[in-house]
Parts: structure tokens; sequence; C-alpha cells
């Protein structure tokens, strides 16, 4: 939650701007004089300030000169009698974001106040993404090498310079959302906002507001006006994540957007011009969804343009290895540890392993084997089931002439004797005695840890 500064040296009125403001989800703060609000602004680095014109000592002119000299871009809001607002538009000079007469009625201040901090959240946006581009990332954060990988590249920076419609197809988890924004950096709006929408992750009744936007009383709730993320996005890109999930009453809608370049917010008979580069992404087969009637033919061919495959993790080969390195790195550093080694038999694993979660499967893991791994990550660190899942070697096993009896058995206690014995016929070579179970070396080895069997090298 954002957090709010109320600057006035009447106590009664900063209870009630308080009270106010923790109706709109913000965080109060309170300071009776411009002294105490520099110290509060420099220890609790409020998101936006309002404070009163006239104050004994350092006034509201003055408080708004010292905090435009320590912080520029910490928005300021004035509030100001009747008979001073030529002291307000003054104000409105040296850089304060708006001013507020006294006496207000509450619902003036809960739009003025929260279209403001609705501003605030659109500058951080925009802000965030200039940064991302000034890093000069790019696709500089899409780690890997293999073939299947360099094409998809290829092929995203061929589009990037163009205005042409980009489709990216590919389970999830495969990096989607981070090719959408690195073709965004690469084009020529990368000076733009990066607005992503997940269609799946956002109710049908909230989503059409989410894109559109809304006037004040279009719908029950909707007690201001908002800017929908279509409006927001405009001179940049607007990703949609998982588009096939898109219901078709909104696909109308949004093939509407995208052939007459502007639109109406609900509740709004004034249209709003539409100026984006779409990039749209899905895990689905949307060809399919096309032909039993689920997805829009005419919105397909609309967003249908260009279109990038992305590889699943298993088809990449080594870079499952080098990204686990990269991610062992990040969470190594943000953990203030020294990075940890990963095993062969875990390295074994990995290529081997089907990673139905692609690289966010595999991020996950990292991360959790680098909480708890010490100078190396071995399997006794990897989630057992990852494993336990992994595909075991081609070979024919023998079959067993197995009876269980009367009084069963502890089946843990069988599977340890079984490995032991398997040790032991095959002079303890885990290779082999891997083989003999019908199991991974990596398996084995997970085995071997659990049970705490010891190995005779």
């Amino acid at each position: 939650m954002k957090k709010v500064l109320v600057v006035d040296d009447e106590p009664k009125l900063r209870k009630i701007l308080q009270l106010i403001l923790s109706e709109m989800d913000t965080i109060p703060l309170s300071a009776g004089t411009g002294e105490e609000a520099l110290t509060i602004v420099e220890e609790e680095n409020p998101d936006l300030i309002i404070t009163d014109l006239k104050m004994p000592g350092m006034d509201g002119m003055a408080l708004l000169q010292e905090i435009k000299n320590r912080e520029p871009d910490l928005p300021v809001v004035i509030l100001t009698a009747y008979g001073t607002i030529d002291s307000a538009v003054e104000a409105i000079k040296k850089g304060a974001e708006d001013y507020i007469t006294k006496p207000f009625k509450v619902e003036e201040i809960k739009l003025r106040i929260g279209r403001i901090l609705e501003l605030i959240e659109e500058r951080r946006k925009a802000e965030y993404f200039f940064e991302e581009f000034r890093k000069g990332k790019e696709f500089g954060d899409i780690v890997g090498n293999s073939l299947p990988l360099r094409e998809a590249i290829k092929l995203a920076k061929q589009v990037a310079p163009t205005p042409a419609p980009v489709l990216l197809l590919g389970e999830s988890g495969t990096g989607k959302e981070l090719f959408a924004r690195a073709i965004h950096l690469s084009s020529p709006r990368k000076k733009g906002p990066f607005i992503a929408i997940n269609c799946a992750s956002i109710p049908e009744t909230l989503l059409e507001s989410e894109l559109f936007g809304h006037e004040k009383g279009a719908f029950t709730g909707a007690e201001e006006k908002r800017k929908g993320k279509i409006e927001i996005a405009s001179g940049g890109t607007l990703f949609l994540d998982e588009i096939a999930e898109m219901p078709l009453s909104l696909q109308a809608k949004l093939l509407r957007v995208i052939e007459e370049k502007q639109f109406y917010p609900l509740g709004s008979t004034t249209p709003v011009s539409a100026d984006f580069r779409l990039i749209t992404a899905t895990n689905k087969d949307i060809r399919k969804l096309v032909e039993e009637g689920k997805f829009r033919e005419d919105l397909f061919y609309r967003i249908n343009v260009f279109t990038i495959k992305l590889p699943p993790l298993r088809e990449r080969g080594d870079d499952v290895i080098t990204l686990a390195r990269y991610f062992i790195k990040k969470y190594s550093s943000e953990l203030g540890k020294h990075p940890p080694e990963l095993t062969p038999e875990v390295e074994e694993v990995f290529k081997k392993y089907h990673w139905k979660g692609n690289v966010r499967e595999l991020q996950n893991v990292i991360e959790r084997a680098c909480i708890i791994a010490e100078d190396k990550i071995t399997l006794s660190h990897l989630p057992p089931e990852l494993v336990e899942q992994t595909p075991a070697y081609e070979g024919k096993i023998g079959k067993i002439d197995f009876h269980l009896p009367d009084e069963g058995v502890m089946l843990e206690e069988l599977e340890r004797q079984l490995i032991i014995e398997a040790l032991k016929k095959s002079n303890y070579n885990v290779s082999k005695a891997a083989r003999l179970l019908g199991l991974t070396r990596p398996t084995l080895r997970y085995r071997i840890e659990k049970y705490g069997i010891p190995v005779k090298e």
C-alpha cells in the first residue's frame, strides 16, 4: 500500500484526512509542522504529501521547495482556503501536483487523491520500463545457446523493429513474457510503457474494466473514473498473456480496437484513441480452439501476423545446466552466500527430467536448493518427486516372482535391503546397481542418501 503524509497544524483536520485515506487502502502518516514532515519524509519515504499552505514556522510553500530540492519526483498536493487560491496556483508553478480548496467534500478528496495515486503508479511503471531500456537488456536476459532457442531469438529480433502483431506460442514457463519484453525493448516504442495482462488470472467480470477502463458509476463499485490498460499502453506495447482464455465477448471488442484504433471505456460515450503495439501469447493449441468455435477466427488472423514458437526446456539440451548455474548465481547473491556447485548426479537428473513447468520449474528448484545447500547441490537438496520422476535407463529388468507374506512387509526396509543386495552384486558400482534395480543412477544415489546406506568407492 502507498504511504500518504498529511501535514497540517490543525489536529482535527489531520485526523479527518487520515480517516479518509485509511478508507482508500493507503497508509496515512501525519505531521503538525513542516520540520516534522521533513523528518518523516527521510524516515518513511512516503509516496505522496498533502500539506496545508498556511502553517506557523515552515509554511506549505517553503516545505514544497525543500521537498523538491531533496526529492524532485515526490508529488505534493497543496491544501488551501478559497482566499489563497492565487498562492496555490503559484505552488503548482513551483512543482506541486495539485491543490484542493478548503472546506472540501469527502468524495472530492477521494476522487482527487485516487487519481493522483493512480498517476503515481503509472509513472512508476513507465520509469521501470525506461530503466529496463537504459540497462540495455533487450535479449540479454534470455539465457541459453541451444539451436531452438537461437532460432526463436533470431525471429524475435527480426520482427522487433516492425509494428507487426506478434503471437508467442509455448508451454507455461518457457519465457513468453521475457520474449515479449525483449521485443518491446528492441522496438521503436522502447521508450513507451510495456503493459502486461494475464487474461487467465483476472475474472471475466473484471477483465473488461481492466482492459478498457470505466467511468464513475459505470457499474456497482465503480466509485471513480479509471483508465484501462489499453489506454495506459498508449505509445508502448500491450502484452496479452494467455489470450486463449479471453471470453468471446471480449474478443469481439478487442478485434474492434485493433481495427478501428479506438475504443469506449465502460459507461462512456467518448472514444479514446488506441496507439499500441500488440503482443499476445498462449500455451494452448489456438488453431484447434478456432476450429472448435472457442476462439474467433477473425481475431486469430489479426494477432497471428508473426508467430514465434518457444521451445520447452527438455528440447534445449545443455541449456538446462546453463540456466541452473545462472539461477544459482542469482539466488546465492540474494542470500549472501557463495554459489554452490552442481554435482554430476544432479546434472544428470536435470538433463533427463521432463520439466513440465520448464524454466519456471527449474528456477523454483534452484531457489529451494540454494537455501538449504552449502558447498554443493546434491540429490538430497532436490524435491524427492523430481528425482523419482526422472526417466529410467533403457534396459530390460528381469521378472521377479514375489509373493507378499501374510504378515506383510515394511516396504521401505524391503527397498533398503534390495539396494544393499544390488550394491553387493555389482561390487558397489552404483551405475551397475542402478541398472539391476531399473533405476537411473541419480535416483539410486538419492535413495542411498535417503536410507543412509554406506557405499564403498
